[in-house]
């Protein structure tokens, strides 16, 4: 099936095309983002009830940033699955900034006012003026690299990224 939303679409194209696997099915639970579950490292999404498409970016981000032999442990709230132990919620924030800035999609897609617990706005006005919280865990996990880093490396520094999705 392809998702009807020509912006969701190429989300899900670009997600689909680092290696994170999407399941367009019905979701007939409450999940805690509107129209998206994880399972076993996997997005399951339910176009229908996806009220922001912004939000498969950011829960990719999570997906990316766990260790390439726990992603299959994803299911439901990553950051209550005791053998990750850890949300990356600033990395996939920033994951999702830079995967929004590849994509060339507008950024209030991902910052949505219904985001973030009231904090989209803060976060999207951050992002803009280049002040990138969520670059340290980034770069450890090699994904991408501030600008000293980069200098260093000689590559294009973050939001530019060296590959999607952590070893």
């Amino acid at each position: 099936m392809a998702f009807c939303n020509p912006v969701t679409a190429t989300m899900v194209d670009f997600i689909r095309g680092i290696g994170i696997e999407i399941v367009e099915t019905p979701l007939d639970v409450e999940t805690f983002i509107p129209g998206i579950y994880i399972e076993q490292g996997k997005l399951l999404v339910d176009e229908q009830k996806l009220l922001y498409p912004g939000d498969l970016l950011h829960e990719a981000g999570h997906i990316a940033m766990i260790p390439g032999h726990l992603r299959h442990c994803a299911t439901g709230n990553v950051g209550k699955i005791d053998q990750i132990g850890n949300s990356y919620e600033i990395e996939a924030i920033a994951w999702s900034w830079a995967a929004v800035t590849a994509l060339g999609i507008d950024p209030e897609m991902l910052f949505h006012n219904k985001g973030y617990k009231g904090g989209a706005q803060a976060l999207l006005l951050n992002f803009q003026l280049g002040v990138y919280f969520g670059i340290a865990g980034i770069e450890e996990a090699g994904i991408a690299y501030s600008n000293h880093k980069a200098a260093e490396l000689g590559v294009e520094p973050f939001p530019a990224v060296q590959k999607w999705l952590r070893d």
